[in-house]
């Protein structure tokens, strides 16, 4: 091949690979929770320099406060992480089972839906980086927040002491609705837009996702005395654990409201006047879900073939609702466990391993 062909073929092998990366990176930046997939968030992060603009999954305005910020990327990765796991235990037993995908939209195309499914994803993640943030500064990673300043509660009891490093959830709250919400606020939409609709929905679940988290801190104690006596208590603003977190929210989810434009297309209302009207704590969705019954790559849908089912249970877990009438097939599977634990003195805990055969039942 001649010298000047080799170059023309590299700079069209470097032109496929620069329009690869920024196709990549357009895809990157709709899902700034890819960052709770990265693997070590703290290589991002070199001496003073972050390279924020590397970071996957920022908006322009998200990697300025990541340059700002930038000892809170990896709490905020953590976050990220955090709503990524509680959304698929929360759903682990429904036709979808908020499933990944090896792209960086990490949830795949079933986001682009404005469905229930997108207000949960967009909540539990929120709630995330809140919970997330507030832990980290109660334990002095962040050079900008320490412990709690919260108030001490009124109905403390008046010889229990208001002290301790309490999580910081007046700190976590704000910076993400800074973080989270900016990406929302960055573009100016026309009235009556799928874009502008879609916009105040997220805005209004992410709120829906700190919320739950930040409304629901609450007080634990320690306690003093002669032997334990617990004649005397320090107490502190304490996080709710985040699995009850998912569980609000999963609540939330069931009693999600639908919405769409009012007539002055400034806001969003309810579909149907029957229901009560969405406060702050509800998440909204604008699209019905797809059945998630069979593979379609243009909702997402990955199917339920396969998957396996409970014969005996009625609930969504269970093999009616979970292959979409499709049937079932049973078979027979070994499976080890722990049997026959007994205490030592002291202190451990010693089992046998033990097989059985149990019925699975798989959908067809």
């Amino acid at each position: 091949m001649a010298w000047r062909e080799r170059c023309d073929l590299h700079r069209v092998l470097l032109a496929v690979v620069l329009l690869g990366q920024i196709l990549l990176s357009s895809a990157v930046n709709h899902m700034w929770w890819n960052l709770g997939v990265l693997r070590n968030p703290q290589l991002y992060i070199l001496s003073a320099q972050p390279l924020c603009s590397q970071l996957p999954g920022l908006s322009v305005q998200q990697t300025k406060l990541c340059q700002t910020y930038q000892d809170h990327m990896p709490a905020i990765s953590r976050g990220a992480r955090l709503g990524i796991r509680e959304c698929q235990r929360q759903f682990m037993e429904r036709r979808w089972n908020c499933s990944t995908v090896d792209d960086a939209s990490v949830f795949g195309p079933v986001i682009n839906i404005a469905s229930r499914e997108a207000a949960f994803v967009n909540a539990i993640s929120a709630a995330g980086v809140t919970w997330s943030i507030s832990r980290a500064c109660r334990d002095g990673e962040l050079r900008k927040c320490g412990c709690s300043g919260a108030l001490r509660p009124k109905t403390l009891h008046r010889d229990w002491i208001w002290g301790g490093c309490g999580d910081n959830l007046v700190y976590g709250y704000n910076l993400a609705t800074g973080f989270v919400d900016i990406r929302e606020r960055e573009m100016n939409h026309p009235r009556f837009s799928k874009e502008l609709a879609r916009m105040l929905m997220n805005l209004q679940n992410n709120e829906a996702g700190r919320r739950a988290v930040y409304k629901f801190g609450k007080i634990a104690c320690k306690c003093h005395g002669v032997s334990g006596s617990c004649s005397l208590k320090t107490c502190w603003q304490q996080l709710p654990p985040f699995r009850e977190v998912g569980e609000r929210l999963k609540d939330k989810y069931d009693g999600a409201t639908e919405v769409h434009f009012n007539r002055q297309g400034t806001r969003l209302d309810r579909a149907n006047k029957l229901y009560n009207k969405p406060t702050k704590d509800d998440l909204i969705y604008l699209d019905r879900s797809p059945d998630y019954c069979e593979p379609d790559p243009k909702t997402g849908s990955l199917g339920t073939h396969g998957r396996q089912c409970d014969r005996r249970s009625e609930s969504t877990r269970g093999c009616a609702l979970m292959c979409c009438g499709r049937g079932f097939n049973s078979f027979k599977k070994k499976v080890k466990e722990r049997c026959h634990c007994k205490f030592h003195w002291c202190c451990y805990v010693k089992c046998d391993t033990c097989e059985k055969i149990v019925d699975v039942e798989v959908c067809k």
